[in-house]
C-alpha cells in the first residue's frame, strides 16, 4: 500500500516490505504459435514448439529469484548468459540468485559452480561474463550450495527431535537391545559400535560391490578365483524381512563365495526388492547344492509364516537362477596375463579394467561393443610391478586377479624374468625407461603398450618389432591418445566421403573441477608443478589459414586467447599454443589440404596473465643466485621482497600486503592492468611467499621455491575433483556437393570417488587406454605389427567403443 505524502508523521522503525511471486511453466515461456495458448501437456513432449519468456515478463522486476525447477536440455533455460547480460545492460535491479537445482550450465546458464555452506556464494559479472569469490563489485550474487537439502530447517528438526525424545531414554540407557519393544529393536542398525545381527547384510553386500573383491565373514576365495559359479537373482521383501541374511549365510555356510552385481531396493512397504549375485564355488556339486537351498528358501518364503506372523502375498521368488551358464574362471588355457610397470596413480583404473575382464559385469558393460561371445573370453591376471613393494600392494588393494611384485627394471635379468611369464606389457614408468623395457619385449616376443610419446628412439625400434611378430602401441592414453583416436575418426569419415580438411583444431586441458577451483589462479596439480610451468616456456608453431605463425617461450602466456566452447558455454577458458602442431598435419595425413592446424592447452580464464606476471617477476628463474647468496637461509619473505626490488633496511618490517605488492608490479611494469596486478598478488600471497618461514635448503633457484610452494598450497584435497576436456573441431569441405561441414567432438570427464576413495579424471583418462590397448592386442583385434599409434581404425574403432562402455563419452555434433 503505498504511502500517503501528505501525512508528516514519524515512523519509529524503518519498514521493509517484500514482494513475492511463484513463477510457474506458464510465466515463463509462451507458444510460438501466436494464436495457441499455453498447454503444459503440450509444452512437457514438444518443448521445441514454445519460446522464453521469463527473461521478458518477470527477471527485469525480480531483486532476487529463487530456482528451484526441475530442467533438461530439450527446455528453453530460465536465464540464458545472453538474457541476463541484456538485463544488466538496461538497469536490472537483480542482485541475487538462489539457485536450489545446482544444475552446473542448467536453467541458469551462468550457474558454472557448485558452493558450500562455509562459502555459500559467488560473483558473476554478466557484462565482463567473470566469475569472483568476493561479494564486493558489480554483478549478480550467486548461491548454489548442492547439499543444502541436508541442513534441515530448525521448525522440522525440533520437530523430529520432539519425536524422537519419547524413545531416547530407553534407546540410550538399554544395555541389551533385546529388552527393547519390537519396533525399536528392528529399527537399531548398529548398537555398541557393531552392526545388529539384522542388518548384517550390510557391510557383506558393501565389500562385496559391483568392482570390487568380495570379502565375507569366513574369509573364503573370491568369487572371480572360483572354478564355477553362476548368476543368481534374488527378488522379493529381502531387506524389511532381512531375507538376505539368510541367503547369504546359505551361500557361506556351504563354503561359497558371492559377489554383488545388482541391487534395487524396493521403495515402499508394498514393493520387492531385487539383487542380482554372482555365486562361486570350487566344486560343481557344492553350487548346485547353494542354489537348490536358495531354492528352497524362495519357497518357503512364499508358502510359509513371514516375520510379525504375516503372510507375503508380493514375496515372489527369493532364490532363482537366471542365467545357468556354467564358466571355469581359473582355467589355465582361458586366461591371460598383463604386467603393469609402474604403480603411480595411472596405475589403477588400467589394473581395475583389465583385472574385470571375464566377470559378469564386465559383459553386461561390454558384450555389445566388443561382440564377442562371453563363452570364449577368459580372465586376466594382472601383475603390478614397482620399485617399492608398499605402492604396487596398494595399488592392487581391492582389485580381484591381481598381484603386487617388486621389480627394478635396471636389473636386465629380473625385467626379463617377469616379462617372460605374461602374454602383454604395460609401461607406465617415465618415457626414459621406454626403451629398455621396448628391447626386452623385443627379445622375448611379448606386446608393449604405453601412454608416453613415441620418440626417434622408440621409431628406430619398428623393424626389429616387425621381425619379432610384435606390437608396441604408443601414445595410448589421453593427449596423445584419445585425441588422436577422435581426430582420425572424425578426418577419417570426411575423406570416405570424398571431402577435404580445411581446418583442424583441438584443445585439450587437465583442470580443477568448477568447485576445486578455488584459488586466485584457478588451477591445482594432482602431480610435481615443475613439468606445467616448464611447458608454459615451450616456443610453440601451427598453422592458421594458410599462415604459419612462431610464438617464442617468453611470449607463450601473452599469446593466451579466450576461448568457448559453444556445448559447455559456462567454462570461462582460454587456450595456449601446444608446441609444434604442424607435426599432427603430417601424422593425420592433412598437411596438403588444412590451411589451419592448431592445438592448444586450455586453461581458465586470468590463468595466463597471472602466470606471464609471475615469470616477469622472476619467480620461475632457475639461477640459484637468488638463494644462495647468503650463507645464512632467507625467509619466503625476504626471498620475495628481493625479487620484487622492496629491499629495506629492516626487511621484516617492510609492508608485504596485497595492495603493497601490486602497486610494485605495475611500478616495475611487470604488468599494465591494476586488475591483473591485484590478482598477481592474490596468489603470491596465497602460494605463502610472504610469510616469515625460512627457505628449505632444497630449494636452489626461485623456480624450486615455486615448485614447492605451488605443490604444497596448489594441490587437491581428498574430496576435490579433477577435469579433462577435451575438444576437436573439424571443418570439412565437400568439392563435389560444393557444401560445407563443420565436426565437433567433446570429451569432458571428471574425478570419480567410489568408497570415499577418489580417482582423477587424468588416471582414468590415461590409465583406461593404456589398459584397452593390451586387450585388444590380447584379443589379437590389432594384427599391424612394428611400432604404432592409436591412429588406426584397427585400433581406435574398438578402443572408441570400450571408452564409451567405460562411462568415458564423446559429445559430437556436426553444423
Amino acid at each position: 500500500m503505498a504511502r500517503d505524502p501528505t501525512q508528516t508523521a514519524k515512523r519509529s522503525k524503518r519498514v521493509f516490505q517484500v514482494y513475492g511471486c511463484v513463477v510457474t511453466c506458464q510465466d515463463m515461456v509462451e507458444h510460438k504459435d501466436p494464436s495457441r495458448e499455453f498447454d503444459k501437456a503440450d509444452y512437457y513432449a514438444h518443448p521445441e514448439h514454445y519460446s522464453p519468456t521469463f527473461h521478458e515478463k518477470v527477471a527485469p522486476y525480480a531483486s532476487v529469484i529463487v530456482n528451484c525447477m526441475y530442467w533438461e536440455r530439450r527446455f528453453p533455460r530460465l536465464l540464458s548468459n545472453e538474457q541476463l547480460r541484456g538485463l544488466m545492460k538496461k538497469g536490472c535491479p537483480l542482485i541475487g540468485i538462489a539457485d536450489i537445482t545446482c544444475d552446473i550450465g542448467g536453467s541458469m546458464e551462468f550457474v558454472n559452480q557448485t558452493t558450500s555452506i562455509e562459502s555459500p556464494f559467488f560473483r558473476y559479472n554478466a557484462l565482463r561474463d567473470s566469475y569472483h569469490r568476493d561479494m564486493e563489485g558489480d554483478g549478480v550474487i550467486c548461491a548454489a550450495v548442492d547439499i543444502l537439502p541436508t541442513e534441515f530447517a530448525k521448525e522440522a528438526s525440533k520437530h523430529f527431535g520432539n519425536i524422537l525424545s519419547e524413545f531416547i531414554g530407553k534407546l540410550a540407557s538399554s544395555i541389551d537391545i533385546a529388552q527393547l519393544p519390537g519396533h525399536l529393536r528392528r529399527a537399531c542398525i548398529a548398537h555398541r559400535g557393531r552392526v545388529t545381527a539384522l542388518y548384517e547384510y550390510i557391510p557383506r553386500m558393501r565389500e562385496s560391490d559391483s568392482e570390487s573383491m568380495p570379502v565375507n565373514l569366513v574369509k573364503k576365495p573370491a568369487y572371480s578365483m572360483r572354478k564355477f559359479t553362476e548368476l543368481v537373482s534374488l527378488s522379493g521383501h529381502l531387506f524389511d524381512k532381512f531375507l538376505i541374511n539368510e541367503a547369504l549365510n546359505i551361500i557361506e555356510a556351504a563354503g561359497g563365495s558371492f559377489h554383488l552385481v545388482k541391487c534395487q531396493v524396493g521403495q515402499n512397504a508394498d514393493a520387492p526388492s531385487y539383487s542380482e549375485l554372482e555365486v562361486g564355488a570350487d566344486d560343481r556339486e557344492v553350487l548346485d547344492q547353494i542354489i537348490d537351498s536358495l531354492n528352497s528358501l524362495a519357497n518357503r518364503s512364499e508358502n510359509g509364516p513371514q516375520p510379525d506372523n504375516r503372510t507375503s502375498s508380493t514375496s515372489k521368488t527369493v532364490g532363482t537362477v537366471v542365467n545357468n551358464v556354467t564358466k571355469s574362471s581359473c582355467d589355465p588355457e582361458n586366461t591371460s596375463s598383463v604386467l603393469i610397470l609402474g604403480a603411480g596413480r595411472v596405475c589403477q583404473p588400467a589394473a581395475e579394467l583389465l583385472a574385470s575382464i571375464g566377470s559378469t559385469s564386465y559383459h553386461q558393460r561390454h558384450d555389445s561393443h566388443l561382440k564377442v561371445d562371453s563363452e570364449e573370453q577368459g580372465h586376466v591376471q594382472v601383475v603390478v610391478a614397482s620399485l617399492y613393494l608398499k605402492d604396487a600392494e596398494e595399488t592392487i588393494e581391492g582389485i580381484p586377479n591381481a598381484t603386487a611384485i617388486e621389480l627394478d627394471v635396471t636389473d636386465h635379468g629380473s625385467l626379463s624374468k617377469c616379462i617372460s611369464q605374461v602374454d602383454v606389457v604395460i609401461s607406465l614408468l617415465p618415457a626414459l625407461f621406454h626403451v629398455t623395457v621396448a628391447n626386452a619385449c623385443i627379445e622375448l616376443k611379448k606386446h608393449l603398450v604405453t601412454a608416453s610419446y613415441v620418440d626417434d628412439q622408440t621409431s628406430e625400434l619398428d623393424e626389429k618389432a616387425k621381425d619379432a611378430g610384435i606390437t608396441i602401441l604408443g601414445e595410448m592414453g589421453l593427449d596423445p591418445g584419445i585425441d588422436h583416436m577422435m581426430a582420425m575418426k572424425m578426418i577419417d569419415q570426411a575423406h570416405q566421403r570424398k571431402g577435404r580438411i580445411r581446418s583442424f583444431t583441438s584443445y585439450c586441458g587437465g583442470l580443477p573441477s568448477p568447485a576445486a577451483a578455488n584459488n586466485p589462479l584457478a588451477y591445482k596439480f594432482s602431480w610435481s608443478p615443475a613439468g606445467a610451468i616448464r611447458v608454459g616456456r615451450n616456443p610453440a608453431l601451427y598453422k592458421s589459414h594458410g599462415e604459419t605463425i612462431h610464438v617464442d617461450g617468453d611470449k607463450l602466456y601473452e599469446s593466451a586467447t579466450r576461448f568457448r566452447i559453444p556445448e559447455l558455454p559456462a567454462f570461462a577458458l582460454e587456450c595456449l599454443p601446444n608446441r609444434n602442431s604442424l607435426l599432427y598435419g603430417d601424422l593425420y595425413r592433412i598437411s596438403k589440404e588444412a590451411s589451419t592446424i592448431f592445438r592448444g592447452t586450455l586453461r581458465y580464464e586470468g590463468f595466463s596473465e597471472i602466470m606471464g606476471t609471475l615469470a616477469k617477476v622472476g619467480l620461475f628463474d632457475t639461477e640459484a643466485q637468488m638463494i644462495l647468496k647468503n650463507s645464512q637461509r632467507p625467509t619466503f619473505r625476504t626471498f620475495l621482497l628481493k625479487l620484487l626490488k622492496l629491499e629495506k633496511e629492516d626487511l621484516d618490517k617492510a609492508s608485504v600486503g596485497e595492495k603493497e605488492i601490486a602497486q610494485q608490479l605495475l611500478i616495475l611494469g611487470h604488468c599494465t592492468e591494476e586488475g591483473t596486478a591485484l590478482r598477481t598478488a592474490k596468489t603470491v600471497l596465497f602460494l605463502g611467499l610472504h610469510e616469515q618461514m625460512q627457505v628449505p635448503a632444497s630449494c636452489q633457484s626461485a623456480f624450486d621455491v615455486t615448485c614447492l610452494r605451488m605443490e604444497e598450497r596448489l594441490a587437491y584435497s581428498s574430496t576435490e575433483q579433477d577435469m579433462v576436456l577435451l575438444h576437436h573441431e573439424v571443418e570439412i569441405e565437400y568439392p563435389e556437393s560444393q557444401h560445407e561441414e563443420k565436426h565437433c567432438a567433446t570429451l569432458l570427464e571428471f574425478g570419480r570417488t567410489k568408497n570415499g576413495k577418489t580417482t582423477t579424471a587424468m588416471a582414468l583418462t590415461v590409465g583406461i587406454p593404456a589398459a584397452i590397448g593390451a586387450l585388444l592386442l590380447l584379443e589379437n583385434k590389432i594384427k599391424t605389427r612394428g611400432v604404432l599409434r592409436p591412429i588406426e581404425p584397427e585400433v581406435y574403432v574398438p578402443a572408441l567403443d570400450i571408452l564409451q562402455a567405460q562411462g568415458i563419452r564423446m559429445m559430437e555434433k556436426i553444423e
